[in-house]
């Protein structure tokens, strides 16, 4: 299995400023989740970030990058350019990890990149894992995904989703028994030739309205296999009490 990784990397985070640079047991995040995407079976692996800040702390430790243009609207455009900086061949396989990932089982990474290479007709591959807590599920800020019967992705909701009409009609705030509503993992797989098409898709309604880039995807036609798995990856950092966990983990590992 051959695969590029690309780490994308902003400081203009809203809730959590300088994200990328923020220390973790004397290393910036940023360098931390590199050096978990450097255990997976990534043939390269690559930072692309807009700031010369973030060039600046990840080269000492030797870590290839691309400074990208800083008006992307989304990361997966900036994934666009850095696949055309690097020369990649449209049937490459490349896997999104984001900068906040310090955490991340490189496992993890080479399955999402096997998940789309068994499935030649999707263009992107997604994780997804089962809701065990009703709060979770009607909580906006956890995205939802329903499937087809073959794991392909149907749709990506901020709402909760599926909707079992009787069971919660009778009990709103509780999920249905056996229910089996998949909360979407924000770890993606893409075609290269994908990335090289998405800036250039129409920006649908349903994007426009849920806040959901993947959403252009379906609404273009094109296709997302989903790769469920048992329970909740290592979370990522988005907050500075995130950051507070994290930094615990790292500090008892050392």
């Amino acid at each position: 299995m051959s695969f590029t990784a690309i780490i994308p990397a902003r400081l203009a985070s809203t809730r959590l400023p300088n994200k990328p640079l923020a220390d973790i047991g004397g290393k910036p995040m940023v360098v931390r989740t590199a050096e978990q995407v450097g255990q997976s079976a990534a043939q390269s692996i690559y930072v692309a970030t807009d700031s010369q800040q973030v060039i600046d702390a990840i080269q000492p430790y030797g870590i290839p990058h691309l400074l990208t243009r800083a008006d992307h609207p989304t990361g997966t455009d900036r994934l666009a350019e850095a696949v055309d900086l690097l020369g990649l061949k449209d049937d490459e396989i490349v896997v999104n990890v984001q900068g906040d990932e310090p955490l991340i089982a490189p496992e993890l990474i080479n399955a999402i990149a096997s998940h789309l290479q068994q499935h030649p007709n999707a263009a992107i591959a997604t994780i997804a894992t089962p809701f065990n807590h009703d709060a979770d599920f009607f909580n906006p800020n956890h995205v939802k995904v329903v499937c087809n019967l073959t794991g392909h992705a149907l749709y990506f909701s901020r709402a909760p989703i599926p909707w079992a009409r009787d069971a919660m009609q009778q009990h709103p705030n509780l999920m249905a028994p056996n229910l089996g509503a998949l909360h979407h993992i924000g770890i993606y797989a893409y075609r290269a030739s994908f990335l090289r098409q998405f800036p250039h898709l129409v920006r649908g309604p349903l994007e426009k309205h849920e806040s959901l880039e993947q959403l252009r995807a379906l609404e273009n036609g094109f296709s997302i296999c989903v790769y469920q798995i048992p329970q909740a990856p290592a979370q990522g950092v988005d907050t500075p009490a995130d950051l507070d966990k994290v930094r615990e983990i790292f500090q008892n590992r050392l």
